[in-house]
Protein backbone atom coordinates (compact mmCIF):
# COMPACT_ATOMS: atom_id res chain seq x y z
CA UNK A 1 0.00 0.00 0.00
CA UNK A 2 1.45 3.49 -0.81
CA UNK A 3 1.10 6.09 1.56
CA UNK A 4 0.28 9.89 0.81
CA UNK A 5 1.75 12.77 2.79
CA UNK A 6 -1.59 13.37 4.90
CA UNK A 7 -1.21 9.56 5.55
CA UNK A 8 2.31 10.30 7.25
CA UNK A 9 1.04 12.74 9.07
CA UNK A 10 -1.97 11.26 10.43
CA UNK A 11 0.33 8.65 11.79
CA UNK A 12 2.98 11.01 13.10
CA UNK A 13 -0.47 13.44 14.97
CA UNK A 14 -1.16 9.73 16.76
CA UNK A 15 2.25 9.25 18.58
CA UNK A 16 2.60 13.03 19.58
CA UNK A 17 1.11 15.60 20.87
CA UNK A 18 -0.29 18.46 19.82
CA UNK A 19 -1.43 21.61 21.71
CA UNK A 20 -3.84 24.38 20.18
CA UNK A 21 -3.17 27.63 20.48
CA UNK A 22 -4.92 28.88 23.40
CA UNK A 23 -2.21 26.38 25.78
CA UNK A 24 0.90 27.50 23.48
CA UNK A 25 0.17 30.87 24.36
CA UNK A 26 0.01 30.09 27.98
CA UNK A 27 3.19 27.94 27.78
CA UNK A 28 5.56 29.55 25.50
CA UNK A 29 7.68 31.15 27.88
CA UNK A 30 8.60 27.99 29.16
CA UNK A 31 9.25 26.00 25.93
CA UNK A 32 12.03 26.93 23.16
CA UNK A 33 9.73 27.46 19.65
CA UNK A 34 11.14 25.71 16.40
CA UNK A 35 9.37 26.87 13.52
CA UNK A 36 10.37 24.34 10.81
CA UNK A 37 8.33 26.64 8.12
CA UNK A 38 11.06 27.70 4.94
CA UNK A 39 13.12 31.30 5.54
CA UNK A 40 10.80 32.92 3.19
CA UNK A 41 7.29 31.77 5.38
CA UNK A 42 9.23 32.91 8.39
CA UNK A 43 10.60 36.16 7.19
CA UNK A 44 6.64 36.78 6.84
CA UNK A 45 6.09 36.23 10.40
CA UNK A 46 6.56 33.80 13.31
CA UNK A 47 5.87 33.25 16.69
CA UNK A 48 7.53 34.88 19.71
CA UNK A 49 11.28 33.99 20.38
CA UNK A 50 10.85 31.37 17.35
CA UNK A 51 13.63 29.72 15.92
CA UNK A 52 13.79 28.85 12.38
CA UNK A 53 15.55 25.59 11.16
CA UNK A 54 13.36 24.61 7.64
CA UNK A 55 11.68 20.74 7.90
CA UNK A 56 14.17 19.22 5.05
CA UNK A 57 17.05 20.08 7.23
CA UNK A 58 15.76 19.34 10.79
CA UNK A 59 17.53 16.39 11.07
CA UNK A 60 20.83 17.62 9.93
CA UNK A 61 21.27 21.50 11.72
CA UNK A 62 19.41 20.68 15.24
CA UNK A 63 21.95 18.94 17.06
CA UNK A 64 25.26 21.52 15.85
CA UNK A 65 22.04 24.18 16.65
CA UNK A 66 23.32 26.39 19.92
CA UNK A 67 19.75 26.71 20.79
CA UNK A 68 18.59 23.04 21.06
CA UNK A 69 22.18 21.27 20.87
CA UNK A 70 22.35 19.69 24.78
CA UNK A 71 18.85 20.41 25.10
CA UNK A 72 16.92 16.46 24.94
CA UNK A 73 15.70 17.44 28.34
CA UNK A 74 13.68 20.76 27.02
CA UNK A 75 10.93 21.15 25.93
CA UNK A 76 10.03 22.29 22.48
CA UNK A 77 6.94 23.40 20.59
CA UNK A 78 7.07 23.01 17.10
CA UNK A 79 5.17 24.81 14.87
CA UNK A 80 4.62 25.38 10.56
CA UNK A 81 2.47 27.01 8.99
CA UNK A 82 -0.82 24.59 9.30
CA UNK A 83 0.40 21.50 11.54
CA UNK A 84 1.76 18.68 9.24
CA UNK A 85 5.36 19.74 8.82
CA UNK A 86 5.39 20.24 12.41
CA UNK A 87 3.90 16.73 12.92
CA UNK A 88 6.53 15.36 10.95
CA UNK A 89 9.21 17.17 12.78
CA UNK A 90 7.70 16.61 15.95
CA UNK A 91 7.76 12.68 15.53
CA UNK A 92 11.53 12.89 13.90
CA UNK A 93 12.85 14.93 17.41
CA UNK A 94 11.28 11.90 19.70
CA UNK A 95 13.45 9.69 17.60
CA UNK A 96 16.50 12.10 18.01
CA UNK A 97 16.08 12.39 21.50
CA UNK A 98 14.17 15.36 22.12
CA UNK A 99 10.95 13.72 23.82
CA UNK A 100 9.85 17.26 25.29
CA UNK A 101 8.54 17.84 21.99
CA UNK A 102 5.19 19.19 21.03
CA UNK A 103 3.35 20.23 18.06
CA UNK A 104 1.18 23.44 17.43
CA UNK A 105 -1.87 21.95 16.27
CA UNK A 106 -3.15 24.42 12.96
CA UNK A 107 0.38 26.13 13.47
CA UNK A 108 1.48 29.53 12.81
CA UNK A 109 -2.13 29.97 10.29
CA UNK A 110 -4.30 29.20 13.91
CA UNK A 111 -1.66 31.39 15.92
CA UNK A 112 -2.07 34.18 13.27
CA UNK A 113 -5.65 34.01 13.26
CA UNK A 114 -6.41 34.00 17.42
Amino acid sequence: MTLTAMDLVANAKQTITEITVADAKQILSDHLILDVREPAEFAAGQLPSAVNIPRGLLEFQIGNHPDFSGQHAAKISVCCQSGGRSALATESLHKLGYTNAISLAGGYKAWSES
